[in-house]
């Protein structure tokens, strides 16, 4: 072999790129047999097994246990966080409803709520003092069965204690800017930090995420506030081979003094 040849995997791996790039093999269809590959290109069983390890660490296809090798899913959906108009378009379903829904997936979830004392880094985020005691809820968010999304939210009960909403999940309002009003308290603003990071082992659990690639995340830290008063925080994070973050954001207007 000289040294412009591509290794024997390379070749594999390239071949399977294209054809699931190209639209050859679609999201779902089924690759052949590592037997198939093998006789395919007449390459041994160790050269088939890392170029498939390959495709599956570039998000391209998923190992199903006793089923074989299949083309990943490649429709993520998009989370649009916008700076206005929010109060218009949220209050009578869920943003993650909206975004599976858009790309036709059916959304489902799982929440539980409790009370726990603040740890040192919620209440610095909150403005709160170190056990304060807030109201802790943990989603789960699944798109046509597929986990796409985790969150855990954190409110301030000094704000939301004793009201209709305490519990977040209880309530025929959904949103935290459409839960808030209800109980007036109107949020003008929130702040998102955008990370990448892999997936700590409860995460990959959860979130269904291949051992054997495909484990980074997106981590969203979100915080919203009414005036100055921080009233909710949440880390939310999101696979990075199924969720496309678009944010949209206003520019000031130009004026001829500028």
């Amino acid at each position: 072999m000289t040294g412009r040849e591509r290794p024997n995997y390379q070749r594999v791996v390239d071949d399977l790129r294209q054809q699931i790039l190209g639209g050859e093999l679609s999201s779902g269809d089924k690759l052949p047999t590592e037997r198939e590959l093998q006789q395919r290109w007449g390459f041994s069983s160790t050269v088939i097994k890392h170029a498939l390890t390959m495709l599956r660490s570039e998000g391209l296809i998923e190992g199903r246990r006793g089923s074989g090798n299949y083309v990943r899913s490649r429709t993520p959906l998009v989370r649009r966080a916008h700076s206005r108009d929010l109060r218009n378009r949220i209050g009578s379903t869920s943003p993650f409803a909206r975004d599976s829904e858009a790309v036709g997936k059916q959304p489902s979830w799982d929440a539980e709520s409790r009370k726990i004392p603040a740890t040192p880094r919620t209440a610095e985020r909150l403005g709160i003092q170190p056990g304060d005691i807030i109201m802790h809820t943990r989603y789960r968010y699944l798109a046509d069965g597929v986990p796409i999304q985790l969150a855990d939210s954190y409110e301030p009960l000094a704000v939301t204690g004793g009201t209709p909403i305490e519990y977040p999940e209880r309530g025929p309002i959904i949103g935290v800017i459409a839960r808030m009003d209800s109980i007036g308290v109107a949020i003008d603003r929130f702040v998102e930090e955008v990370t990448t990071r892999p997936a700590m082992p409860d995460e990959a659990a959860a979130l269904e995420l291949d051992r054997r690639g495909g484990r980074w995340v997106i981590e969203v830290e979100r915080t919203y506030f009414a005036g100055q008063t921080a009233v909710e925080t949440a880390d939310i994070v999101f696979p990075g081979d199924r969720y496309r973050l678009v944010y949209e954001l206003p520019v000031d207007p130009w004026s001829p003094s500028d």
